[in-house]
């Protein structure tokens, strides 16, 4: 099924923009048409099939003066927030006989009864309405021209809506614009534009996709869906405005009030930047996780998108709103994810970022959820910001006075969370069956626990056991092999824990520089260190991983040496740091 949207000029002398999304929301088709036969060209394609053509212009007028019903009804709702609709009626020349939309519909062969079942229909939307539904707007986006709006204005505000409708990647439904060339092509005209004509050539087919995906929400979720009006008189078909939400105060005086609005427009303006830190906060984490040789699957990062803040920041209790000041009051406008194997890793994480970064907040989940004497959600999540010492670097400066969420979780724990997501958020679940899936979860849960703790054992006895490798040469490389280096360290250090799969291959080369290629040299050369002296001298104030101990252990050994190995080039000054904390009781 195809969900087209047709932001339709009133006349054949300025542009109408054209968008289709496919049933899973991707944005297949998006261009600009003027002529009624060009519209008809370029939609034929897509309305063959099932298929459902929303229409922002009026399609049925019947009234000879004022607004139509639907239109006064919308107004009662929707006015306070500027997005009232235009009176549409038989005296204006473009009403007087059929309506463009109802001719293009009946071109296409298109049912336009708003309740109709047919495969192939046509219904009147309008934007500016469902943009306020969509994103808890306080006010419209003021990206059309009107008097007294300059270039910047509406490009910004125009910029905002790209945004916005980017951020409904995770709304439900979802809308897919990322990758398609023609969407890019689409942002770079409006970031680039100088003139209000440059903006106007985007501003149609971007409204024409807004008018697709309100298609896609009314035939997927009907219960969030109001219809104004009726077939007779003529009708608007748009999401149904929020219970809690509340129009943006007009004027200064007003202005302490709280605005979600302004919160949401300068957090539009400051996403792509958060982006950019979240790379950067990955970047970090990744290199603290990798010097302290803690094992770990992924680290993942997202900006909040800008429609998920805006949804976040007109949040309300008993008619107050959750956050007086969201810019600063909103905390996971950074996100990051570490994904562990096993339960232990966790709090060696956590235990890890308490030591590198400051924690301004510290929930385990899965342990609030034991105390309420159930199985379900499991994720440790950290409120971290940077350290002193990283604040005065310049590497870190988009990290500067930004905090970040990190969630820690093992991949059994991301499993359940992200499937029981999908199912119970973004999915409908009819009520006949939430008690059954509510237990299937509680026992899907519980036997994941279960399995972690079966997978920390495994790793535990493993760990205990495997004290010797195969003296097996596998080929002609002078190298430890990191199988062999990875049995020799679990003997070596049974109370740390593994490290990942490419460290032991990382080290086995610095290994290879200092000239030993046995594990008979390895073993001699470490008998010299004093592991409980080093040990207090470097007080880790989390568990070190196996790479982490050999690799302080060799820099006992050797000292200067070990810093100055080429390998090693990229963290000179780290060493020769460490080295110094080794030595300080010398």
């Amino acid at each position: 099924m195809h969900f087209i949207g047709v932001d339709l000029a009133w006349g054949v002398r300025r542009p109408t923009g054209l968008a289709v999304l496919d049933e899973e929301g991707r944005l297949v088709h998006v261009s600009a048409a003027k002529t009624d036969d060009e519209i008809v060209t370029a939609l034929e394609p897509y309305v063959a099939g099932d298929c459902l053509v929303a229409i922002d212009a009026p399609l049925i007028v019947t009234n000879p003066t004022g607004s139509r019903p639907a239109e006064a009804a919308l107004n009662k709702d929707f006015a306070r927030f500027d997005a009232g609709a235009h009176p549409a009626n038989t005296s204006r020349p473009e009403f007087s006989e059929q309506p463009r939309g109802a001719r293009i519909a009946a071109r296409l062969g298109l049912d336009m009864n708003p309740r109709s079942g047919r495969r192939r229909r046509a219904i009147e939307v309008y934007p500016h309405p469902a943009t306020i539904a969509f994103f808890h707007l306080g006010r419209t986006l003021k990206y059309k021209n009107k008097s007294g709006r300059d270039v910047d204005q509406l490009r910004a505000e125009l910029l905002m809506l790209l945004g916005l409708l980017e951020g409904l990647a995770s709304a439900d439904p979802p809308l897919q614009l990322d990758n398609n060339p023609s969407w890019l092509a689409l942002r770079t005209a409006a970031e680039s534009a100088l003139r209000k004509s440059e903006l106007r050539a985007v501003e149609d087919q971007v409204d024409a996709v807004l008018c697709a995906y309100i298609g896609l929400f009314v035939t997927r979720t009907p219960d969030r869906t109001t219809t104004y009006g009726d077939f007779a008189t003529g009708y608007i078909v748009t999401p149904t405005l929020p219970d809690d939400l509340r129009p943006t105060p007009r004027g200064r005086a007003e202005a302490k009030i709280h605005d979600p609005g302004a919160a949401v427009r300068k957090y539009a303006a400051m996403q792509p930047t958060l982006q950019e830190a979240a790379d950067q906060y990955v970047q970090l984490v990744t290199s603290i996780l990798d010097e302290a040789g803690i094992n770990y699957l992924t680290v993942t990062s997202r900006a909040k998108s800008v429609a998920s803040f805006a949804a976040k920041a007109a949040r309300t209790v008993d008619g107050r709103p959750v956050f007086t000041d969201p810019l600063h009051e909103i905390t996971d406008q950074i996100g990051l994810r570490v994904i562990t194997y096993v339960h232990s890793d966790v709090q060696a994480v956590a235990e890890l970022f308490d030591d590198q970064v400051v924690v301004h907040d510290d929930r385990d989940m899965g342990q609030e959820t034991a105390s309420e004497g159930r199985f379900g959600y499991a994720s440790r999540h950290l409120l971290i910001s940077l350290d002193a010492a990283r604040e005065g670097q310049a590497a870190y400066g988009l990290l500067r006075g930004r905090q970040a969420q990190i969630q820690i979780r093992t991949v059994l724990q991301h499993a359940w969370a992200e499937f029981e997501h999908d199912i119970r958020y973004k999915g409908t679940i009819p009520s006949e069956h939430v008690p059954d899936f509510d237990r299937r979860f509680t026992l899907a849960a519980g036997l994941l626990e279960l399995a972690d703790r079966e997978f920390s054992t495994i790793r535990d006895r493993l760990r205990r056991s495997v004290t010797r490798a195969s003296s097996e040469a596998v080929d002609d490389d002078p190298r430890i092999s990191p199988r062999e280096l990875a049995a020799f360290l679990a003997g070596q250090y049974a109370d740390a824990g593994w490290s990942r799969t490419d460290h032991y291959a990382w080290i086995s080369g610095v290994i290879l520089e200092l000239g030993i290629t046995s594990l008979a040299e390895l073993g001699e050369a470490l008998r010299s260190v004093d592991e409980e002296t080093l040990m207090a001298r470097m007080d880790y104030r989390y568990p070190p991983g196996a790479v982490r101990r050999l690799d302080d252990a060799l820099l006992w050994v050797y000292g200067e040496t070990y810093a100055d190995l080429r390998a090693n080039a990229h963290r000179e000054a780290g060493l020769r740091a460490r080295l110094a904390k080794m030595r300080d009781s010398d």
